[in-house]
């Protein structure tokens, strides 16, 4: 069964950028220290990432991360999600409209201008015809940024919890947890290294 995985890099003190994020800041003031954990040599830290990469079906971010990603200091053929890996999956976009043209033209992108459940409905359709072409069993990942996981997590949209508890104290940015329907977590593990801790929690 195809679950909805929300997957993303916090501080202790619960931001998932530093202060002043933007297009050409995208992780904001010292925000990079979050994400440490993703470039790092130990062998635990290489697991949860290939594993996180490898259960992808279809992956959905909010406008304000796809013009990070898409804009000239973002990703390229070394870095963004599933670089390196045997392929990349899907990405779904949220957005009050398209953009005018996409630099990464060899990504498979799909915008969606209806809302956040339409596009969680969409990367479920994306995920569950990948799952049957490999024979696997594909989830749909948001990756954020913040306020879209946030927003998904207040509409009951997720069914799965994980974070990337970094060692770091940011101070100020932007927040993961602003309030809302309170929600039960059940823990399902957790994987200290290094460089974080990898917490996943099943949300009931």
């Amino acid at each position: 069964m195809t679950r909805i995985i929300a997957d993303i890099s916090v501080s202790l003190d619960g931001f998932v950028t530093g202060p002043d994020p933007g297009p050409a800041n995208g992780l904001g003031t010292g925000g990079e220290a979050l994400h440490t954990w993703a470039f790092s040599d130990d062998p635990d830290d290489r697991r949860v990432l290939r594993a996180g990469t490898a259960r992808s079906g279809a992956v959905v971010l909010g406008r304000r991360l796809f013009d990070v990603v898409d804009g000239p200091d973002g990703w390229d053929d070394t870095i963004g999600y599933g670089a390196g890996e045997v392929g990349r999956p899907a990405f779904v976009v949220v957005t009050s409209s398209p953009p005018e043209s996409v630099r990464l033209t060899g990504l498979d992108w799909t915008f969606v201008t209806t809302g956040l459940p339409d596009a969680v409905a969409a990367a479920r359709e994306r995920a569950e015809a990948a799952s049957s072409e490999s024979g696997k069993n594909l989830d749909v990942v948001l990756m954020g940024g913040g306020a879209t996981i946030a927003s998904a997590l207040h509409a009951g949209l997720v069914d799965t919890l994980s974070l990337h508890l970094a060692p770091v104290v940011l101070g100020a940015g932007t927040p993961l947890f602003t309030g809302g329907a309170p929600r039960t977590l059940v823990r399902r593990s957790v994987t200290p290294t290094s460089t974080a801790t990898h917490l996943s929690y099943d949300i009931l």
